[in-house]
């Protein structure tokens, strides 16, 4: 058998376990931001943070779905007080996606405990390792189309 074709599978199994073990944990820390939180939503609240403000047009692009779905979610979140819109500056006919207050308290909160979660399974990795796992984990989500 070839050797990369090997490699390629082992490859596709520790994602798929990952992925698996990240659904879990994506239903318990939506869970933690709040009862009601889609698990799928907390990706979108980690975007709205980072971004600060956001046109949805733009966010769409950055996760690669359509408009009105991430419409539909981005309503959910709104609904939660999690998510607020505010008239694009640059566009009024636009508006900015921002976390609320509140929405920022619960995902601060929610983050840290699953950075935490992280901290404890990487704790016995030298320092050098979790550096190159981060950049490799970059990598591939860069060249993921």
């Amino acid at each position: 058998m070839d050797e990369h074709a090997e490699t390629l599978r082992a490859v596709e199994h520790e994602l798929t376990a990952l992925l698996r073990r990240g659904r879990a944990v994506s239903w318990e820390v939506a869970r933690e931001v709040h009862p009601n939180l889609e698990p799928n939503a907390y990706g979108l609240l980690l975007w709205l943070r980072r971004s600060d403000r956001i046109r949805l047009t733009d966010l769409a692009a950055r996760l690669g779905i359509g408009k009105g779905t991430l419409s539909r979610q981005i309503r959910a979140l709104e609904t939660l007080g999690l998510v607020s819109r505010t008239p694009d500056p640059s566009d009024r006919r636009a508006s900015q996606l921002s976390l609320t207050e509140e929405g920022q308290r619960r995902f601060d909160a929610a983050r840290a405990a699953r950075l935490e979660h992280i901290r404890r399974v990487l704790e016995t990795w030298p320092a050098a390792d979790v550096a190159e796992f981060a950049r490799l984990l970059g990598r591939f989500n860069d060249a993921w189309p």
